[in-house]
């Protein structure tokens, strides 16, 4: 072959390559709490597998950088599942403590919550009989804080531990890496730690402006945190120094939150008023109610922006939302009561961050 040849082919063969990973969107994993993963093509939107966690009731997930790892916090065993993407193996299983819930990951390591004085199911409403018997019995039995749980992936060990408060829930990184900041639903508090000695930073007090804080997200450039506050139907707005700098009303029992990529809007999946709501992150003004499905929790943006995705429980599927016209354009069956959902490639989302 001439040289010439040789490099129109070669050419030719680098458009080629670069046309179809400019055109691969990537992959969304679905964990169904009643099931396992599912497995969907963001590209055509279908459903192409799924993933046998090898224990019950997986909840939380978070997916490795490179992409080579999931990991899924299975409740009824308290375990975490590592499982290879590429052959859907179970790699190992890491047990973590009772109940783990959330999964979160930096770098190696995963860090997962768990509860070690939970009895399972919802909480009771606050002010109610249950509620005041629950409060007088945690008094009586000095119950257990919560924990978070820190997996070195490489090892697939569980070395170390960081104490949060009663039921956490909800895991972010602050933007300097350096801080772990946690919701802890049962006491009203959001904690913040030191990630390398565990050594509680501080503690904000959230039942001034609402009860139950669940979802928990840093914005894009560091400057500011949110976590919503289930049972106060808003979500806080805190400085860098966690300093309370305001309340922004939501629909009914929100969860979920984050900001997009560029920290220009903040999302928030209102679970009982059944809408994903979308803000202005400057001025707080709502842009817009998207009607949704039944217990819709957790939702990511695809890894190109252009759709969110979001995980309704109750609906037994994802739905596909335009970022763009803030519209619901497809529903995907995912069944068995689907949790949360995470990308590869990385993206934003109620439980992940994109990589850039």
């Amino acid at each position: 072959m001439k040289l010439s040849h040789l490099l129109i082919a070669t050419a030719v063969s680098l458009a080629i390559s670069n046309q179809a990973n400019a055109e691969y969107r990537g992959k969304a994993y679905v964990s169904a709490q009643d099931a396992g993963i599912s497995v969907i093509d963001i590209e055509t939107l279908a459903l192409i597998g799924s993933i046998d966690t090898k224990a019950p009731s997986p909840r939380g997930l978070g997916i490795s950088n490179d992409g080579k790892l999931l990991v899924v916090a299975t409740r009824d065993n308290g375990s975490v599942s590592i499982i290879d993407t590429a052959s859907h193996e179970v790699l190992s299983q890491v047990k973590v403590g009772q109940n783990p819930e959330f999964v979160r990951i930096k770098g190696d390591f995963a860090f997962v919550s768990y509860e070690p004085s939970s009895k399972g199911g919802p909480p009771p409403t606050p002010g109610s009989a249950e509620a005041l018997a629950a409060a007088k019995e945690s008094e009586d039995d000095d119950t257990e804080p919560a924990r978070i749980g820190i997996i070195d992936l490489k090892s697939g060990k569980k070395v170390g531990e960081i104490t949060g408060g009663p039921e956490t829930e909800g895991i972010e990184f602050s933007k300097d890496g350096k801080q772990l900041i946690v919701t802890n639903e049962a006491d009203n508090t959001v904690t913040v730690h030191n990630i390398k000695t565990g050594k509680l930073l501080k503690t904000i007090k959230t039942h001034q402006y609402g009860d139950r804080p669940r979802g928990i997200k840093v914005s894009p450039d560091g400057k500011t945190y949110l976590a919503t506050l289930e049972y106060g139907n808003k979500f806080l707005v805190m400085d860098k120094k966690f300093k309370v700098i305001r309340t922004v009303d939501t629909g009914a029992a929100p969860y979920g939150i984050t900001y997009d990529r560029k920290g220009e809007r903040i999302y928030v999946a209102a679970n009982k008023a059944k809408t994903l709501q979308v803000f202005d992150a400057k001025s707080y003004e709502k842009i817009k109610d998207v009607p949704t499905g039944n217990r819709c929790w957790h939702f990511s943006f695809t890894p190109d922006d252009k759709e969110i995705l979001l995980a309704c429980g109750k609906s037994n599927a994802l739905l596909v939302i335009d970022a763009e016209k803030l519209e619901v354009t497809k529903q995907v069956e995912v069944k068995n009561m689907p949790w949360g959902v995470v990308t590869y490639p990385k993206s934003t989302g109620s439980l992940d961050s994109a990589l850039k």
